[in-house]
């Protein structure tokens, strides 16, 4: 693997090509050579050194945790329900529902996560689904679930998810009809210049998307308000979310803010070509209308995280403030601190985002005076805006503040990691948190403990 003059690229292939890739072959399980070169293709586009200890097996893990989230290509609907159809008996075309065959069931919060089809960035679905059993039987409820993630282990837009996974359920239950409402929460990962110049970025798109067969085709029957009175019964609250409908555009953030308002340079074609490769290697069609434009948005997006120095990063983007830190009193002295300053970033280990808050506590020596909270959260976002792992990242910020003030810095990352949602673990909702001292704060746990009171709980802020 070589750079050329212009900056691109070249892979060796096994086959003496190059500036391409080989046929994939699906039916070879376990052969991720295809996608591990695509992914040192990238890691080489971003600046990195594809040897050193972090990098050495990203492409093995990003491959394994790829196949993995896109394993749905390869399952059948009807080997799930299959044998999992029991009879039950029930009112069936008669007034009333009397459970049963015959009644509403309702399966609720049913954790999912796909990957997005406009930019291969994960997103969290919560899936509700509900069917009214037909014909005397009815169907194992865990298979609901399973029915729901062969869909969304493929690459997805939240309609057609709901879509899928309602007519999959109707023709393999075959009841008198199926609804399914999907919870949908996208990543708004901002670029370098909406992260430094925007303090009030919102980080998130939300959406709600239904979808109902037999019965539930009309949204104003009875059988929908029912629907939605149980999801409400239990405290699950749709209110919050845009009930998108069929004129709304894409919710992709990429395809408006990442596209239109990018300033980075035009893709390195040879890194888009990658990217087309592993779509093709996961069982999808990259010429395929939705995924024609994947490839370059999601290269457009990932060099975000090029490497580069602080001085090249800061410059231009910092812009002053009224100095707004914090004050604790600790044994008559002041603790300075700015808390929740936003962060996004990239994990080295599986080229997935991860994004949080940092706070920033200080004892002031001696001939220094504190720092503006712009220039704090200017420090974060370099930090933030390359390939990292948490602990690296809070003992970076700490190094580069401390000799700023002194020398007696703590410092507190926050995060969550979408490849804790996107892997095998699958653990929604859970959070990382990581701490770097420095100077007196490494010696004085009454200082630490001082400081860490201070931070608000997340409801709070």
């Amino acid at each position: 693997m070589g750079c050329l003059d212009d900056g691109s690229f070249t892979v060796k292939l096994e086959n003496g090509a190059t500036n391409g890739f080989a046929e994939l072959s699906v039916e070879e399980e376990g052969n991720n050579a295809t996608i591990e070169d695509a992914v040192k293709v990238l890691l080489l586009g971003l600046g990195e050194d594809i040897n050193r200890e972090g990098l050495r097996k990203t492409p093995l893990r990003v491959a394994k945790a790829l196949r993995e989230g896109t394993r749905g290509y390869k399952l059948k609907v009807k080997d799930i329900v299959q044998g999992a159809l029991f009879p039950e008996a029930g009112l069936d075309n008669s007034v009333g529902h009397a459970g049963g065959a015959g009644g509403l069931v309702i399966v609720r919060d049913l954790d999912l996560f796909s990957y997005c089809e406009s930019c291969l960035l994960p997103f969290q679905v919560k899936c509700h689904v509900g069917y009214v059993p037909s014909g005397g039987r009815v169907v194992g409820l865990s298979k609901l679930a399973r029915v729901a993630e062969v869909f969304a282990k493929r690459l997805q837009e939240p309609q057609r998810l709901a879509d899928e996974v309602c007519s999959a359920l109707h023709l393999g239950i075959k009841p008198a009809g199926v609804a399914i409402i999907l919870q949908c929460t996208h990543i708004h990962f901002p670029d370098i210049e909406s992260a430094f110049l925007d303090s009030n970025y919102q980080g998130w798109v939300k959406i709600l998307v239904s979808s109902g067969s037999g019965v539930f085709e009309n949204k104003n029957t009875d059988v929908w308000a029912d629907f939605f009175s149980l999801l409400k019964f239990r405290g699950i609250n749709v209110e919050n979310f845009h009930f998108r409908g069929p004129s709304d555009p894409c919710w992709c953030p990429s395809e408006s803010s990442l596209s239109a308002k990018s300033k980075i340079q035009p893709a390195n074609p040879v890194m888009v070509s990658a990217i087309a490769s592993i779509i093709k290697y996961l069982g999808e069609d990259p010429l395929r209308k939705e995924l024609t434009g994947t490839p370059r948005r999601f290269v457009k997006w990932l060099m975000n995280f090029q490497n580069s120095n602080l001085d090249m990063k800061l410059n231009g983007f910092f812009v002053d403030s009224v100095n707004v830190n914090k004050e604790v009193s600790f044994n008559g002295e002041k603790i300075y601190s700015e808390v929740n300053l936003p962060f996004w970033s990239q994990c080295e280990h599986h080229l997935l985002p991860f994004h949080g808050v940092v706070h920033i506590g200080y004892f002031i020596s001696d001939g220094f005076k504190p720092i503006t909270k712009s220039l704090l959260q200017s420090m974060v976002h370099f930090y933030g805006f390359k390939l990292q792992v948490q602990e690296r990242l809070t003992r970076q910020i700490a190094e580069t503040v401390s000799p700023l003030l002194g020398g007696d810095v703590i410092v507190v990352v926050e995060a969550s990691h979408t490849c804790m949602i996107s892997r095998g673990i699958e653990k929604f909702g859970s959070s990382t948190a990581t701490i770097a001292v420095l100077g007196r704060f490494s010696t004085d746990i009454a200082a630490r403990a001082s400081f860490l009171q201070g931070i608000p709980s997340p409801t709070s802020s």
